[in-house]
């Protein structure tokens, strides 16, 4: 089994959100299980000189973009066993930043169309082309338009992951003839609303289409989480599957971790240690019996922060708790994080910036995890919270309630703490339940061991993967 993945991002490389995390660590884990699999990305400007120092030249030709060629170089380097092609073209790519351009519709029209021009000069046919999100969408139609006559391309077949509905890549008509080189006869499966949708075509075009966890599967066929292609993902149904991320349990592992404070495996008294080395850190109170909540969060509306605004300053006056936050984002909840630290010093830590290291120690540091999600269409986060026993405490949505379990007290079952609907009091009362029984030793040593019983690798996701990949070749 061939497969190729082509996706906007990816860790180590190149990183904005979890689909870098996804594309870093699901084909090393496919490599486990038997599969050829690499990876196609665009050459960043933003791309570390440590990995572009590596790159070998593999190829040069001449990319259709409509009515005109444009450069495309090919290099390639091999990281942890999976050979990595990077697209190179310095007036398209050569930039500060991934996405946010005025041309993005034509930077990403030229990606797909060179992912599959690329394919001969690379000698690598893939049985599978697996595409991810809206910037490698148009691959699957690309394919059925222009390639699909010529006998090379013939056996390959797309399946195509939404990573998160609300970002679809909308643009003008004009792109069609103009970028696509694809007449009238094709809009109606690319149509929204006069433009054209990048997310639909792969949608509508591809042999199978996943999403990242089954509830938000569910979800995105509701008109509340469809965002207009609800109707769509209703009439793919039979071809629609949500598999459950997993995250890299090799790096992501407190009993080897280098950048935490003191390594543990499920020792609770070591993994105690982290949260005083962090309390020092941060300058707050040294108090080992004082519960940490924390967040590892982009500071954007969708992660229920106005929920978290709403009762924060109630719950660190009345509750004896300390709250570390690490993240950045909209100006509004920065500004206001760094208000509220302001109010409480010796309660709150905003730190608003981003950094690997201080996220490991705050997942290790902390007791409690907070996820109060808008929506979620799978996360990260909560897997590693669970990971380095930080206990979760999420709205029931997505990929939220996929992973995470609520406490029973009379069986001692679950893996974490739940609310359901999008409260800001039914959050705070959620979170007091599970201080309570953070105060109750006999409950938390059995919710922290449920956490460090999980299995987050990919290993599970990956076969679920593959027999889509075995299924659409039949």
């Amino acid at each position: 089994m061939k497969v190729l993945f082509a996706a906007a991002e990816a860790h180590p490389f190149i990183k904005t959100g979890g689909l870098a995390d996804v594309i870093g660590a699901l084909p090393k884990a496919l490599k486990g299980a038997g599969v050829d699999v690499r990876v196609i990305l665009p050459k960043y400007k933003g791309i570390p000189e440590a990995y572009t120092a590596q790159l070998e030249p593999v190829a040069v030709l001449d990319v259709p973009v409509g009515w005109r060629n444009q450069y495309c170089g090919i290099e390639r380097l091999v990281y942890d066993g999976i050979p990595v092609y990077f697209i190179d073209n310095e007036f398209y790519f050569g930039r500060d930043g991934i996405y946010g351009y005025m041309d993005d519709g034509e930077r990403f029209a030229f990606y797909n169309r060179a992912v599959l021009e690329c394919l001969p000069a690379i000698g690598f046919q893939p049985d599978v082309l697996h595409c991810h999100d809206w910037h490698a969408a148009v691959i699957p139609l690309l394919l059925k338009a222009h390639y699909r006559h010529d006998e090379f391309y013939s056996g390959m077949r797309t399946v195509f992951t939404i990573h998160n509905l609300l970002y679809q890549g909308v643009f003008p008509y004009s792109v069609l003839n103009e970028l696509l080189d694809l007449d009238h006869s094709y809009f109606d499966s690319v149509e929204y609303y006069g433009n054209v949708n990048y997310m639909k075509a792969g949608i509508v075009h591809s042999n199978h289409v996943t999403t990242v966890s089954p509830t938000y599967a569910e979800e995105i066929r509701t008109p509340y989480y469809g965002y207009g292609l609800d109707g769509l993902l209703n009439h793919r149904a039979d071809s629609l599957s949500g598999i459950v991320n997993g995250i890299d349990t090799k790096s992501y592992n407190p009993n080897t971790d280098n950048k935490i404070f003191t390594k543990y495996r499920s020792n609770l008294a070591k993994k105690a240690e982290n949260k005083l080395g962090l309390q020092e850190e941060l300058g707050l109170p040294v108090a080992p019996y004082i519960p940490m909540v924390a967040m590892v969060t982009r500071l954007v509306d969708s992660k229920g922060l106005d929920l978290l605004t709403r009762v924060l300053d109630e719950i660190l006056y009345y509750d004896d708790i300390q709250f570390v936050l690490l993240g950045t984002g909209d100006e509004m909840y920065e500004r206001w994080f760094r208000e509220a630290a302001w109010r409480y010093p010796t309660k709150l830590s905003s730190q608003i910036l981003f950094n690997d290291a201080l996220s490991r120690k705050i997942y290790a540091a902390s007791d409690i995890f907070l996820m109060p999600s808008k929506f979620e269409p799978c996360g990260i986060s909560q897997l590693l919270a669970l990971r380095y026993g930080s206990i979760p405490v999420v709205r029931e949505t997505g990929g939220l309630n996929d992973t995470v379990q609520s406490y029973n007290e009379e069986t001692g079952e679950g893996n974490g703490f739940t609310f359901k609907d999008f409260n800001a009091h039914d959050m705070m009362h959620t979170l007091r339940r599970a201080v309570s029984l953070y105060h109750k030793p006999e409950h938390w040593k059995k919710v922290t061991k449920n956490a460090f019983a999980g299995d987050y690798s990919w290993n599970v996701s990956a076969q679920q993967y593959i027999d889509i990949y075995n299924s659409i070749g039949e």
